[in-house]
């Protein structure tokens, strides 16, 4: 679990201590997680009308992934969602280096993947796919 991280403040991440990022299977971050309202909206805008499930989308998503049983190329994209939120962290840390106001050091910082809790993942099927 994530005990030994403080949750303090954010203010690059409107959902802290959660992380939303919106990842391409090219493992391209479309969206890193400073934009989460947009991603927000983007999923409000996929679902719009649908109460359920597509089936044809899901049934291709346990097709590919032997029915969850082979994630490798969605542990691939959740292994670059990290390290987007790690660069972001990084620069951000370093930009603060030269702002008025000091810098901005974390005492306890985030160092990898086991510092993270998958707690959902949204499949998308682009509609010439």
């Amino acid at each position: 679990m994530l005990k030994h991280l403080k949750v303090t403040p954010d203010k690059t991440n409107q959902l802290h201590p959660f992380y939303l990022i919106y990842v391409s299977q090219d493992e391209s971050i479309l969206l890193p997680y400073t934009q989460a309202k947009e991603i927000l909206d983007l999923i409000r805008s996929f679902s719009k009308g649908k109460s359920y499930p597509i089936k044809e989308a899901y049934e291709l998503f346990n097709q590919a992934t032997n029915d969850g049983k082979n994630m490798q190329s969605y542990s691939t994209l959740l292994n670059r969602a990290i390290e987007s939120i790690l660069d972001t962290k990084e620069q951000s840390a370093i930009d603060s280096l030269f702002s008025k106001g000091g810098t901005i050091l974390e005492k306890e910082q985030i160092k990898g993947i086991e510092d993270f809790e998958l707690i959902a993942f949204i499949v998308i099927k682009a509609k010439n796919a």
